[in-house]
């Protein structure tokens, strides 16, 4: 028996979660993304969806480190070596008729996704393998999850799903400890737990049933047509799947409620979960604004702590031409090398027939013998080699001190300059990137995953200066976002007077610091006069390789990488 799903727990962002998976269920077409933290019971309302369609209804979880032909199907290895070779359907049939389910859908390899997504969207699934082809149905309901800190979806991907919902756990405690009485009661007795519920989940069954068996008859009035594009395109989104999904969604809404036409109260229901994937904010560009007044109420502190009138600004960036020698010292620190993808390090994405292969698919290779030979004796025109994508992209830290002290000198813009110099050269990579900005009275996170580097490179260029510097929550805000292929860059003066934990603002940097565990850059822009030194502490502290930027030039840079190596 499956945990509980129906009824929901008490999530925030429930009531677009239950429209959205409800609408799915209606018409299968309708592939749902659910975003949220860890814990916020993702999966359960995945798993709960199942127990709403037929009778039986299969429930499959894709894991992550599925392969091609688990998925999409493949040779039937037994009958291949028997003499007999067959095609072997993958997870994409066992799914039909139910749910078909990928956690961490972020972290799965781009080509399964994208041939996952073009099944669902089709419903037609094609499989040709060694001189086979079948063609199969994809009649399921897709569902996804992904928390956003463990990396980002590919746009491209991204825009396959047709709705999305962002969720999290509450932080009312009378809806938490509902939340738990409920799993403690089901664990205590599953049977009992699910019979208390029968009643109203086949209530719903039935409701989601006769919308299923009235769908194709609900009519989408031509005004209603005119609505939807019209919301869409003021919205600046340029893709159609959007227009669709609104489309398939406001039908199956209107099914579910009874009506034989889709009204405005239907589009505007589905819209939003359209669209919260597809409608990214956009940082404001002073350019296109007057600019603000200047703020002289907030007194940052110089560079010794002491206070000295320093209004927030923003500092245009310099064109800092960062050298390729640095790219390829974040490059090192991050695991990788410019070879990187003619190595065995990336996912194995399929195989191709080569007399002289660089890395040996005996699986392929066998097969292949077993198929036009007939026996499992492998000669040179049987041989495979493994096709591999590139190794997962480096994410990114930047952690950006843009307080007070260096509004002061204007050195802003310098750091603007390196920062943006070290993110274009990412261009053309899967990489992704967060900014994480350190001023005021605590830290906040500019730009979140993502791998759009010209996202980071326009919050950067008009990112304010000014106030105080609370270096440890900074550094414990980037330390959440550290995955296995991290790398975090730290900009800063070291002039922290901002505490986390204790009275001690410097003390808590040094132990947040300490904390981080991946490889690191630490760029000091400390002033020449009387310079502390606190970056160079800090370096220490990380295990990170330390560069002033002052000295960010050719020379400087190349016996930092001799000493690096």
């Amino acid at each position: 028996m499956r945990p509980p799903g129906f009824p929901f727990p008490a999530l925030v962002g429930l009531d677009s979660l239950k429209m959205a998976l409800q609408l799915a269920a209606i018409d299968r077409r309708l592939s749902v993304l659910i975003r949220g933290d860890k814990g916020a019971g993702k999966s359960t309302a995945a798993r709960g969806l199942a127990e709403l369609l037929e009778r039986g209804a299969p429930f499959i979880n894709l894991p992550i480190g599925a392969t091609e032909d688990r998925l999409l199907g493949g040779l039937d290895v037994e009958k291949a070596l028997k003499g007999d070779p067959a095609l072997k359907p993958g997870l994409l049939v066992a799914a039909n008729g139910g749910v078909l389910y990928v956690d961490e859908v972020n972290l799965l390899p781009d080509h399964l996704a994208d041939a996952l997504l073009d099944a669902v969207a089709s419903g037609v699934h094609v499989l040709e393998r060694e001189g086979f082809s079948a063609t199969e149905n994809t009649d399921f309901v897709m569902v996804g999850s992904m928390n956003p800190e463990e990396g980002a979806l590919r746009p491209q991907l991204l825009d396959r799903f047709a709705l999305a919902v962002d969720v999290c756990a509450p932080m009312d405690p009378c809806l938490r400890r509902e939340v738990i009485a409920r799993r403690l009661s089901y664990d205590a007795d599953p049977t009992a737990f699910s019979h208390t519920w029968r009643e109203e989940r086949a209530r719903m069954v039935q409701r989601l049933n006769d919308a299923r068996a009235r769908l194709l008859d609900v009519i989408l009035p031509g005004e209603m047509l005119n609505l939807i594009a019209e919301r869409i395109a003021g919205q600046n989104v340029r893709t159609l799947r959007a227009d669709l999904a609104v489309v398939r969604g406001s039908r199956a809404l209107a099914a579910l409620e009874g009506t034989s036409s889709v009204h405005a109260s239907h589009v505007e229901a589905v819209l939003p979960l359209a669209l919260a994937h597809r409608v990214s904010v956009r940082p404001r560009d002073p350019r296109a604004e007057p600019p603000p007044p200047r703020r002289d109420t907030e007194q940052p502190e110089d560079a010794r702590g002491s206070s000295a009138a320093a209004p927030e600004r923003v500092f245009a960036p310099v064109d800092l031409s960062v050298p390729r020698l640095v790219v390829e010292q974040t490059t090192r620190m991050s695991g990788r090398s410019s070879e990187s993808s003619h190595t065995a390090h990336g996912v194995a994405v399929g195989a191709r027939r080569t007399t002289e292969p660089r890395e040996l698919e005996p699986r392929a290779s066998l097969l292949h013998a077993a198929t036009y030979t007939g026996t499992a004796e492998i000669r040179a025109d049987d041989l495979h080699e493994r096709v591999r994508l590139p190794r997962a992209g480096t994410r990114y830290l930047f952690v950006v001190d843009s307080s007070g002290s260096h509004a002061v000198q204007e050195r802003m813009r310098v750091v603007k300059g390196a920062v943006s110099g070290l993110l274009d050269s990412a261009r053309g990579r899967r990489d992704e990137v967060v900014v994480i900005v350190c001023r005021g009275a605590t830290a906040s996170v500019l730009v979140e995953p993502t791998p759009v580097l010209e996202d980071a490179q326009r919050a950067l260029e008009y990112m304010p200066t000014g106030g105080r510097t609370p270096l440890a929550h900074a550094l414990e805000l980037a330390a959440t976002y550290v995955t296995d292929a991290s790398v975090v860059v730290l900009v800063t003066d070291g002039h922290a007077n901002v505490g986390s934990r204790s009275d001690d603002p410097w003390a808590d940097a040094l132990a947040s610091a300490g904390a981080i565990r991946c490889p690191s850059l630490v760029i000091d822009s400390e002033a020449d006069r009387d310079p502390t030194g606190r970056p160079r502490d800090l370096a220490v502290s990380m295990g990170a390789t330390y560069v002033r930027l002052v000295d960010l030039d050719e020379t400087s840079v190349l016996h930092l990488i001799r000493d690096a190596s």
